[in-house]
């Protein structure tokens, strides 16, 4: 064996080790009541609004205006640490202006279409948001595609002019839209930890997008996925969703407590962002200071022009 051949099955070796553990997670249990695979013919998801399905992916929206669509399980999940793996797509014919993103969800109620990203707003449970367009006024600290998350029990409300940023957990900028590979991402929520990783440059493994800790989830709520376009447009497509069992041990935990009766909670969220309109600059200010006195002064100079004409005038009358 040559030199050449040795290093073909050492690179051989390594894409095999890639494969099996950079991919996902082999510890963990597949539930196949909360995973929807092709050829999506599994009755325990309902498909509302604008969703078709076909061989190859479930479309939430089209590359259409004012379109909402989304998916949901009809299978409470009862488990208290799961990791959920979304293989999307969100693809369009727009090159500068598109919209508006899509949302995982885990929430109590289920199937109800509405303004956050195609689903109600003041929802109870957990909301993963993939923003594609920047609605707030002032500029943003980060760029969009943008991820976030946010915990809510009811009573918060989603602001879209100012894209979330006031309820949301934590989130990063991500170049998901239009992208080369298959696009992927990994929710894991173990032990009161929220985590949000992706995997969109087809290296096979996870980079992690943010981690908070101190978020409390009750048992019982169902999964979904939800996505809306309104005067911009994309196609919000869904391709896998699969739920692992994590199988956390959790031996000497305090076995009185009811997780399906907890309120959904976050210890902390990130640091508040006003809404602040950007108010004229001085440089504006400025131009119009100049027209005004250039105006005055061609004003000054025609009314002088006009009287030493109208004196002229007077005199060749004399002579």
């Amino acid at each position: 064996m040559n030199l050449s051949e040795i290093s073909l099955l050492i690179q051989s070796f390594f894409l095999c080790l890639s494969s099996v553990f950079g991919e996902r997670n082999t510890k963990d249990y597949l539930k196949r009541e909360h995973s929807l695979t092709k050829p999506y013919s599994d009755e325990r998801w309902d498909y509302i609004g604008s969703t078709i399905s076909t061989n190859s992916y479930v479309r939430l929206t089209p590359d259409h205006q004012s379109r909402k669509g989304a998916i949901w399980n009809t299978a409470p999940c009862l488990l208290r640490d799961w990791e959920l793996h979304i293989h999307f797509k969100v693809h369009g014919k727009g090159t500068d202006l598109f919209g508006d993103g899509f949302a995982i969800w885990y929430t109590k109620d289920r199937s109800e279409l509405g303004p956050v990203f195609g689903s109600k707003d003041y929802f109870v449970g957990l909301g993963v948001f993939f923003d594609t367009y920047v609605n707030q006024d002032t500029r943003h600290s980060h760029g969009h595609p943008y991820i976030s998350a946010m915990v809510n029990n009811g009573s918060l409300h989603y602001d879209h002019d100012r894209d979330g940023t006031h309820t949301e957990l934590a989130g990063c900028e991500s170049h998901f839209r239009q992208a080369a590979h298959e696009t992927y991402v990994a929710i894991r929520y173990e032990q009161n930890k929220l985590k949000v990783s992706t995997d969109i440059h087809g290296k096979n493994s996870w980079t992690e997008c943010f981690g908070v800790s101190g978020v409390r989830l009750p048992t019982g709520y169902y999964f979904g996925a939800s996505a809306a376009t309104g005067e911009l447009a994309d196609n919000h497509d869904i391709i896998s969703m699969k739920l692992y069992d994590v199988g956390v041990s959790r031996m000497g935990e305090d076995s009185s407590v009811d997780y399906s009766k907890i309120e959904p909670s976050a210890e902390f969220f990130a640091p508040h962002r006003d809404h602040i309109k950007e108010e004229p600059t001085s440089s504006g200010w400025s131009g119009l200071l100049i027209v005004f006195l250039v105006l005055l002064a061609v004003g000054v100079i025609g009314g002088v022009a006009y009287i030493l004409i109208s004196r002229s005038q007077d005199r060749k009358r004399l002579y």
